[in-house]
């Protein structure tokens, strides 16, 4: 038997497939298509994984309502097999707090991904209304999944974690695609590539034919490859001049960072930590212009202890400042009691005083906030963080001064995975600046998916990034998505590093979306002309 009929035996078995053994099959291709994200980046395996969907979707046909319904359902299942293994490490946040929330945890490890389920499988149910014989429906399944998972990522304040454009996020060459059809545009490609060979089983009167989708396939990688290659050639990575960063990882427990009664711990470990030599030449902080400290680096409120100030001012050396996460209690008069907080950021200079603020504009349900807050506290409910009334939203995005280099792009914690929040064109930064606590994902994939994810806000803008994680993984990144410096995940330590210098705007950062849409547009139409076409030759 050649490989083409092995092949086509495997796909008709596939395909013929119903019941059980369907959402198995469903829920294994979803399974093994995450060993294409962080820090696996097997990207190769979804020319295996994908095209079995198109076959699912080809055998839903024989369902009802011209196979929709059984279409959906496919999804759901394959959906579940990508989210419970990519997303599994949201169970270790309910064991930082385990007396209250431990009892949670299956239902979070579960329950989310059977709410994010949903959107993949209107992504199927969608393909399925556009399907056709031929190689078209292969854009029909890209265009309708880069729609659910856009969908995804907006619904409900959003989640677009592990994105399937992710999947091309390595190597490096291939992800700076990016920079001209974002985040939204690699879904719709890394769809579109990797289930074209699913058509090698199509029956044609040109034997030639079902190898043009896979050819076409396999030469868009190629000529992403190129593009890739060239774009890092032209953009060296270079420097803002006398811009010397120094960024503390502390690797401190959960317990102890929202412990009040670790303060004095918390500040002596901080500033021993970041006044460390990194070497027999380092004179420790005094080496560095600006100094970072990760997401919610205290446990009380910073502004409002002086003796913590002070000791910050002591630390500092003049020319220097620092830029540190903290919990920030909103404006009320003296006397009032604080029941509710912001995740802000601060830029503090040598002597004490507070340069800027930002307050993290896009809060984590569940972890800061509650849906339904009122109600879901009067029925027993708490968030991660248990702040009651959950923490307060900033109102806008903006970017920080630092003394002496470009404005910063805030981003804090999760903020980073959102591709359309952080396209600002109005005011162009020089640098992104990514303070996050990590911690709550314990050792597992979870912070190498979310350095990855950060490190495509920096391809697509054009815009170094610089990452401070209290547990890791700390990193600097040019422009391009180079990894100038990195401190390790569960790694205790300083990462000392100089300052990428940005590039020019690229063509996301000046039009952000528009490609996409106009993809995921040619493909919808293609495929609707070619259904019309069919039924009405």
């Amino acid at each position: 038997m050649s490989p083409s009929q092995r092949l086509r035996q495997i796909a008709l078995a596939i395909i013929l497939t119903w019941g059980w053994k369907r959402a198995v099959i469903a829920m294994a291709a979803g399974a093994l298509s995450v060993l294409a994200l962080a820090p696996f980046n097997l990207f190769p395996v979804l020319f295996v994984t994908f095209p079995v969907l198109v076959w699912l979707i080809d055998g839903a046909g024989a369902g009802r309502y011209d196979g929709v319904p059984a279409a959906a359902l496919t999804g759901y299942w394959f959906g579940l097999g990508y989210f419970v293994p990519g997303l599994y490490w949201i169970g270790y946040a309910f064991f930082v707090d385990a007396d209250v929330f431990a009892w949670l945890t299956p239902f979070a490890v579960l329950g989310l991904p059977a709410y994010l389920s949903i959107f993949t499988a209107m992504g199927f149910a969608l393909a399925r209304l556009l399907w056709t014989k031929n190689a078209t429906r292969v854009l029909a399944l890209a265009a309708s999944l880069t729609l659910s998972e856009w969908l995804r990522g907006h619904a409900l304040t959003g989640f677009p974690w592990n994105a399937f454009g992710y999947a091309l996020s390595e190597p490096l060459p291939l992800a700076q695609t990016a920079s001209l059809i974002g985040l939204w545009g690699m879904t719709f490609l890394t769809v579109a590539i990797f289930a074209s060979p699913a058509t090698l089983i199509d029956r044609t009167p040109d034997r030639r034919l079902p190898w043009r989708a896979p050819a076409a396939a396999v030469a868009l990688l190629v000529i992403m490859s190129v593009f890739g290659a060239i774009r890092l050639s032209l953009h060296p990575t270079t420097m803002v001049s006398g811009a010397k960063l120094r960024l503390m990882q502390p690797n401190l427990q959960q317990d102890a960072k929202f412990n009040y009664a670790a303060k004095t711990e918390v500040m002596k470990k901080y500033l021993a930590l970041s006044d460390r030599a990194s070497g027999p030449q380092s004179t420790g902080v005094r080496d560095a212009t600006i100094l970072i400290w990760p997401e919610s680096a205290f446990p009380f409120f910073l502004t409002r202890e002086a003796d913590a100030m002070a000791q910050i001012a002591d630390l500092l050396p003049k020319g220097t400042v620092l830029i540190t996460g903290s919990v920030r209690a909103p404006d009320l008069p003296r006397g009032t009691p604080i029941t509710r907080a912001y995740n802000s950021i601060y830029v503090i200079d040598h002597d004490g005083s507070v340069l800027a603020v930002y307050d993290k504009v896009h809060l984590v349900p569940f972890g800061e906030f509650l849906p339904y807050q009122t109600l879901m506290e009067k029925l027993g409910f708490e968030q991660l963080t248990r702040v009651r009334g959950g923490f307060i939203a900033g109102s806008v995005r903006h970017v920080l001064p630092v003394p002496g280099v470009p404005p910063a792009l805030p981003l804090i914690c999760y903020e980073a995975i959102f591709p359309g929040e952080v396209a600002g064109r109005n005011e162009r930064p020089g640098w992104i600046v990514n303070l996050t606590n990590d911690g709550w994902f314990g050792i597992s994939t979870g912070p190498y998916q979310h350095l990855e994810q950060s490190r495509m806000r920096a391809i697509e803008l054009g815009l170094p990034l610089v990452r401070s994680a209290n547990t890791g993984i700390s990193a600097v990144i040019d422009p391009v998505g180079r990894t100038v410096a990195s401190l390790g995940l569960g790694i205790e330590g300083i990462l000392d590093a100089n300052l990428p210098a940005a590039i020019p705007p690229t063509v996301y950062a000046r039009v952000g979306d528009v490609p996409a849409i106009m993809l995921v547009a040619l493909a919808v139409i293609v495929a609707v002309r070619r259904r019309v076409a069919k039924r009405h030759p």
